[in-house]
């Protein structure tokens, strides 16, 4: 599980996260798991690498750039723009950390739902208040390739754990452990 952020929350972006992607996988085979963002990210790189075999999606944040600057208002998104970085909660390190507006920036040039052509598990809560379960049954429509499984759970999902993991095992084939 590579640090997306490489190191620099505050200059980090969707094509730093993506490169740091394409140094992990080097380009062999491989399946991709991401929640969130790191969801659209890898729906991002699974869209542009056929070397990817399947991606097993947790509340994928498609549209990002579009939500998140939405969710956040003019005069928040203004004050960023305007300040070059605003102050968010860095989950690896459990405090805030400073991010620079070059991430929206960045993110304004990548496609909100990326043509992704290989199998897509999508593991989505209904009660999501972060990425609405709306834009992965928007993202599955008409994708024969796509299999979308919603729960009566939030969007960190840890309440259906278990069953995730049936979910991910039987996608991928393999055998559940005795």
């Amino acid at each position: 599980m590579p640090a997306l952020d490489g190191g620099d929350f505050r200059g980090m972006t969707l094509t730093s996260q993506l490169q740091i992607i394409e140094k992990t996988a080097a380009s062999r085979p491989c399946v991709l798991i991401g929640s969130s963002l790191g969801g659209y990210l890898a729906a991002l790189y699974a869209a542009r690498h056929p070397e990817v075999d399947r991606i097993i999606l947790m509340a994928p944040a498609f549209g990002f750039a579009r939500r998140w600057g939405s969710s956040l208002g003019l005069d928040a998104l203004d004050d960023w723009q305007r300040t070059g970085a605003r102050s968010m909660l860095h989950h690896d390190l459990g405090r805030e950390a400073e991010i620079g507006w070059t991430l929206m920036e960045d993110a304004a040039l990548y496609e909100e739902m990326p043509a992704v052509s290989q199998p897509v598990l999508i593991l989505h809560g209904i009660h999501d208040d972060v990425v609405p379960v709306s834009i992965s049954r928007e993202f599955a429509a008409n994708r024969p390739n796509v299999t979308l499984i919603e729960y009566p759970s939030d969007h960190q999902l840890l309440d259906v754990v278990d069953d995730l993991i049936v979910r991910t095992r039987d996608f991928l084939g393999l055998a559940a452990p005795e």
